[in-house]
């Protein structure tokens, strides 16, 4: 066995865990669970899934986590992971190393996805970049001068909370108005659901409450409410692309995350808005707007990124010696 990096793509449904020899773009292993289960915390779920899964050849060269969290990336200390059950105020990077004897590294499961579409997806060859995912939430990651935006304590590059109405709805953050509280699937399908208790005809019943796949299918067969749905949509994305497009000017912007795949009436929308919307057309000059390439896998790669380019292998040694 090779020497290795031990990666995880922990979100708030299911975890992943998987192992990359030293030079490899494949894991070797690759394991998937679910996050929560009676009677076990989401961290001894971690730990355990980690034992499995772990070679009894070979070196660990780094432990990396992305986690959908708010976090220090310094520190790989998480102060709030909403959907992880016990995930507040623990020092996981900490938790890792005295458990494993590695080096152990977590980063924002966004700011990952950015990393891992920049070297192995959808952004490879790009230098400055931008990943938006528009999901279940709306998360996001830059890159600029081949280097990952962090900010003074790793809180940097939250594009999903840009208020984009002040007076909108509620975010799940708690603030108002937040891009994520007006394009996410859930806030697309709390706003069908609005319009169709205020009399709006449409194929698509109150009960059971439709998901924004849903609403795709339903835009698919004509349905009037739901093509608005996804135009709505769009515009609202395609908006705050034309502001990061002022802020950061990539030569890449990649969309991720199930509603990007919500069909054509969204992703023109989403274009046509973003190019209309910029002050001038230079910041459309050899600009890309695409979808993310790496599908499910976009968090593993993003962390195996972190691991293998802090804790490269001629590296490795120096760094554990101090």
């Amino acid at each position: 066995m090779s020497d290795y990096y031990i990666v995880s793509d922990v979100g708030g449904t299911r975890m992943r865990v998987a192992v990359f020899e030293v030079g490899s773009i494949a894991p070797s292993r690759h394991e998937v669970i679910s996050t929560h289960s009676p009677g076990q915390t989401p961290l001894k779920r971690l730990l355990e899934l980690i034992i499995k899964i772990q070679p009894t050849g070979g070196k660990l060269r780094a432990i990396a986590v992305a986690a959908p969290a708010v976090l220090d990336p310094r520190t790989g200390f998480i102060y709030d992971a909403t959907n992880v059950q016990g995930w507040v105020n623990i020092p996981l990077a900490d938790i890792l190393t005295s458990e494993f004897n590695a080096p152990a590294l977590v980063g924002n499961d966004a700011n990952l996805a950015a990393l891992g579409e920049w070297r192995f997806g959808a952004g490879k060859g790009h230098h400055d970049l931008i990943y938006l995912t528009v999901s279940t939430g709306i998360g996001g990651g830059v890159i600029m001068d081949d280097r990952l935006l962090l900010g003074s304590r790793g809180l940097a590059t939250e594009l999903g909370h840009i208020t984009v109405e002040h007076e909108g709805p509620v975010c799940g953050c708690g603030q108002r108005g937040h891009l994520e509280a007006v394009a996410s699937g859930p806030a697309m399908v709390n706003w069908v659901l609005e319009q169709r208790r205020n009399g709006v005809d449409s194929i698509l019943p109150l009960q059971p409450v439709p998901t924004a796949r849903d609403i795709s299918w339903a835009a698919g067969q004509g349905d009037s409410l739901s093509r608005e749905a996804l135009v709505r949509t769009g515009r609202y994305v395609g908006r705050a692309v034309a502001d990061f497009l002022h802020i950061f000017n990539p030569s890449i912007v990649i969309i991720g995350g199930g509603v990007s795949f919500s069909g054509p009436l969204f992703w023109d929308t989403l274009l046509q808005t973003a190019r209309s919307s910029v002050m001038t057309p230079a910041y459309l000059d050899g600009l890309v707007i695409t979808h993310a390439a790496l599908g499910d896998d976009v968090g593993l790669m993003g962390a195996y990124t972190l691991a293998s380019m802090t804790y490269p292998v001629e590296l490795t040694e120096k760094r554990l010696d101090g």
